[in-house]
């Protein structure tokens, strides 16, 4: 590594306490940026620092608004133009993987979209934590370090005396990570077969697995309008379950969403920070948990060309 190659961490708006977190845990600090916008909205960055011959992270969630997205490619190009030695984006949140096919006619396939154009803008690598679908990291022609959020709830969970534990996917997609995480714990599996007529609205038809008297840990890589997440946890009660705690890495948290969250019978649902969660979408059985310190390591193992995947030992 060259003399000159130090990290220089940036934010966009997106999310600035993650990154504030990741730049603690780092022992250092984020380099000064400024995000405008012209009268008429359109967006203006600016790199206030000498970034040439660094190795440069910059930090920001995809998720809605556009903004973000945008925000993001503007960094990405003026760090490239200032002569960045490398340049990473770190995506806590991957928005638009979820249109991961062409599964109907006439659609976009808006991972491979933005996927294409992160790398047209300049980003060499690209560090994210839980796809909505592994296969997303093949739209990429630069390396991708795919994180994990399972230890940080590993962890919490493990310190909790929880009895006898089933671990719980609420539909199909989510079967490989509640069978890894229910591994890890020492615990059953169960999974919920749901139908879903059309996007964000499902409709749960049967249990898959035993939940009587046991605590059911339902588990997801994200919560966006919490229909299928409260709809589950009324299922897993119904079926004889004594606590129910919900654990999903991205709280989108959209429309009504804490509202229902709040009103299923959950004794907690644990979230990762990997999102700006407003206040007004926070509900008392919500626990942010942080992925900052997981998240610092992977940008310091890759800054010292150190393997990223000996961060999920198995």
């Amino acid at each position: 590594m060259g003399a000159n190659h130090e990290l220089r961490l940036l934010t966009g708006s997106a999310n600035p306490q993650l990154a504030q977190e990741i730049a603690d845990h780092l022992g250092t600090r984020l380099t000064d940026v400024e995000v405008d916008r012209f009268a008429d909205g359109e967006i203006f960055v600016k790199i206030n620092e000498n970034v040439r011959g660094r190795d440069v992270f910059i930090v920001q969630a995809t998720n809605p608004p556009a903004d973000n997205l945008i925000e993001l490619l503007l960094l990405i190009d003026a760090a490239r133009r200032a002569s960045a030695h490398r340049i990473a984006a770190v995506l806590p949140y991957f928005g638009y993987a979820r249109a991961d096919r062409k599964d109907q006619p006439r659609v976009a396939i808006s991972a491979k979209l933005i996927a294409n154009t992160l790398v047209h803008a300049g980003a060499e690598r690209v560090i994210t934590i839980d796809l909505h679908s592994h296969q997303v990291q093949g739209f990429f022609d630069i390396p991708v370090d795919h994180l994990y959020a399972s230890p940080v709830f590993l962890d919490y969970f493990r310190a909790k005396d929880l009895g006898e534990v089933a671990v719980v996917a609420p539909d199909v997609g989510a079967a490989k990570m509640a069978r890894g995480f229910a591994r890890r714990m020492n615990a059953s599996m169960a999974l919920i077969d749901k139908r879903r007529p059309k996007p964000n609205e499902a409709e749960i038809v049967h249990l898959v697995g035993d939940v009587a008297g046991k605590t059911a840990i339902l588990i997801d890589d994200m919560i966006d309008t919490g229909g299928t997440f409260a709809q589950a946890a009324h299922a897993l009660k119904r079926n004889g379950a004594v606590a129910v705690y919900g654990c999903a890495t991205h709280a989108l948290l959209s429309r009504d969403a804490s509202r229902k969250l709040q009103e299923a019978p959950f004794e907690e649902v644990c979230v990762a920070n990997t999102l700006y969660i407003p206040p007004d979408r926070r509900f008392p059985q919500l626990q942010v948990l942080s992925i900052a310190g997981l998240l610092s390591k992977a940008i310091t193992y890759n800054h010292e060309y150190q393997s990223v995947s000996s961060l999920f030992p198995e």
